[in-house]
């Protein structure tokens, strides 16, 4: 299938995804990598829920658990992201090369793009700025 042309549908990711993330922190210098499982759960008919965990390692320290949560709105012509609680958090298309909706978080700014040109592999790369943050973090998901 080309990921260009036609939309990912919400069977197209449910199960479990190997996560390779690594974080290029620019005010501490440090680079991150975690190492993981994500598995998205079909809740309802157009939601998923996104739960991963695994290990992280910040620079040179030790090795630390690491989990987060999310629910995937699949709507028409788009996903919509909200944080595990409900909240909103971001929106994209699930097909080819994108730019998700950025998110404000007080002052800091988090900038998100998708590529899905590759699939089953795709990846997620957030760019995160201001004044208590600047970094890259590049996910890459496999089967």
């Amino acid at each position: 299938m080309n990921m260009t042309q036609a939309n990912l549908r919400p069977t197209d990711f449910v199960g479990q995804w190997q996560v390779h993330r690594q974080i290029a922190d620019r005010i501490s210098g440090q680079d991150s990598v975690f190492q993981g499982i994500c598995t998205f759960y079909a809740m309802e008919r157009d939601r998923l829920d996104y739960v991963e965990a695994g290990k992280i390692r910040i620079g040179g320290g030790p090795q630390m658990t690491a989990n987060r949560r999310y629910q995937w709105h699949f709507e028409a012509d788009r996903v919509d992201v909200r944080f595990g609680g409900g909240a909103a958090f971001h929106q994209f298309v699930p097909a080819g090369r994108v730019q998700g909706s950025d998110h404000p978080c007080g002052d800091d700014h988090y900038r998100v793009h998708y590529d899905f040109v590759g699939w089953p592999v795709w990846q997620a790369v957030w760019t995160v700025t201001g004044p208590r943050k600047d970094y890259t973090s590049t996910s890459i998901f496999t089967r």
